[in-house]
């Protein structure tokens, strides 16, 4: 268990999110349990990325399997590791490709997003610039040259990818506001940076530049900003991109092409290593990776490369594929996991535990006895109930945790994808055709 007593801020802040079935923003560490092969081998990831190599995962698992805390416990390390990170969800209204602007929607919610070591919470993009400006006006001072031809010859070599120069000269115009004392100008180039200019004309008069982020750069743009975080002093940077199923859920066939496609120049970018000091974590479902209609697989060129080790059978495992399945939680990382979570909930302190092992345990037994197996591969349900479990014993103590185990009800997550489920008598859980009574399905 965790030594020493908990802040009530990352407690309260790991309690509430676990309670409403969500990932806590803060404190992962506190409940991590198992995934310590996938662990590793995102951390090879990541040394290789600060290397000036790159990388690509597709982090898949079922609704409820621990995607997004896995997801954002890998930018936790890469905090620690010295990279750059953003992260968004993938939306409606958010996607790789598009016309109406859900691209330039994405590239704005990962800057708004951009967290480092210091700013782990977002907000890190004028920080970033900033660094990058202080170090080339440190090495002017010690070259004894203007800071403006440091940072003219740092970024000479961006002109030769696609947007580099309007990209330099951005740049180029942060640093003349700094000198200055242009606070307008500064935060025209923050805007620009940011994505917000909708048209060229706003862009051209307020910083001399005749492009714009829009849906057709973000990927360029991205691969730029990369090169001013390397530059900067940062070892890399990581964008973490989740609920990619919604890509899979695209009712347009060309709009899912077109999106797959992305991908598909993203895949061979990083797999190739010319995407210098850059990789992705994307998380989706099986559907999203599988399915041969409307997932990944349906487009040839990346079913080719996401295609399974074949000789990975039985038991067998290879973690140099660009797809890392999350296995099911053993009992045993359950059992530890739960009482992490009761650790967290008594602030650290054993001697505060509201109920002992052997309640862990007997709750184990009941959800199993409810729901078969399916808690150990959708984790998310069980620890929202325990933590219920946990909230309601620590407000009623005339009650003991006997008295509330056997009542425990889990129910699966509401989503319109999957049907309701039922239990059988043998504990195993069965779905509905269409043509049954859902109305008989309870779990």
């Amino acid at each position: 268990m965790t030594n020493g007593l908990i802040k009530a801020k990352d407690r309260d802040t790991v309690i509430q999110s676990l309670q409403a079935g969500v990932v806590p923003r803060r404190g992962q560490h506190l409940i991590q349990v198992g995934r310590g092969e996938e662990t590793k081998a995102v951390i090879r990831d990541l040394e290789r990325i600060a290397e000036g190599g790159s990388a690509i995962r597709f982090v898949i698992g079922e609704y409820g399997s621990g995607k997004t805390f896995f997801l954002s416990l890998v930018r936790a390390i890469a905090l620690e590791k010295k990279l750059v990170t953003a992260h968004a969800d993938l939306t409606p209204d958010r996607r790789l490709h598009a016309t109406a602007g859900q691209a330039r929607s994405l590239y704005a919610e990962l800057m708004q997003n951009l967290a480092t070591r210091t700013k782990p919470d977002g907000g890190a993009l004028p920080s970033v610039v900033e660094r990058f400006v202080t170090s080339a006006v440190s090495e002017g001072r010690d070259r004894n040259i203007d800071p403006e031809a440091v940072i003219r010859e740092r970024l000479a070599h961006l002109s030769e990818m696609v947007g580099g120069y309007d990209f330099a000269e951005v740049i180029a115009a942060y640093w003349c506001g700094h000198d200055s004392g242009d606070e307008t100008l500064k935060d025209s180039a923050i805007r620009w940076l940011r994505g917000e200019y909708t048209t060229r004309t706003d862009a051209r008069h307020a910083l001399g530049v005749r492009t714009i982020v829009d849906d057709a750069n973000v990927y360029d743009q991205l691969k730029l900003f990369t090169q001013l975080v390397r530059l900067a002093g940062y070892s890399g940077f990581l964008i973490c991109l989740d609920e990619l199923v919604n890509l899979y859920k695209l009712a347009n066939t060309q709009a899912r092409k077109s999106n797959y496609e992305q991908i598909l120049r993203i895949l061979n970018d990083c797999l190739q290593g010319t995407a210098v000091g850059l990789g992705f974590m994307l998380g989706g479902t099986p559907d999203f990776l599988m399915d041969t209609r409307r997932g990944l697989y349906s487009y040839p060129a990346l079913q080719s490369r996401l295609a399974e080790n074949t000789f990975a059978v039985n038991g067998l495992v290879d973690y140099n594929n660009p797809v890392l399945r999350l296995g099911n939680l053993s009992p045993e990382d359950l059992f530890v996991l739960l009482g992490k979570i009761r650790h967290v909930f008594a602030s650290g302190d054993p001697d505060q535990y509201l109920l002992p092992d052997a309640g862990i345990q007997a709750f184990m037994a009941h959800c199993s006895q409810r729901i078969g197996d399916a808690y150990f591969r959708t984790p998310r349900n069980t620890v929202k109930a325990f933590v219920d479990l946990l909230s309601v014993l620590d407000q009623n103590k005339q009650i003991t945790w006997t008295d509330l185990v056997a009542q425990v009800n889990i129910t699966t997550e509401a989503n319109p994808d999957l049907l309701p489920v039922q239990i059988q008598g043998n504990g195993k859980v069965t779905q509905p055709t269409e043509d049954d009574d859902l109305a008989s399905f309870r779990l």
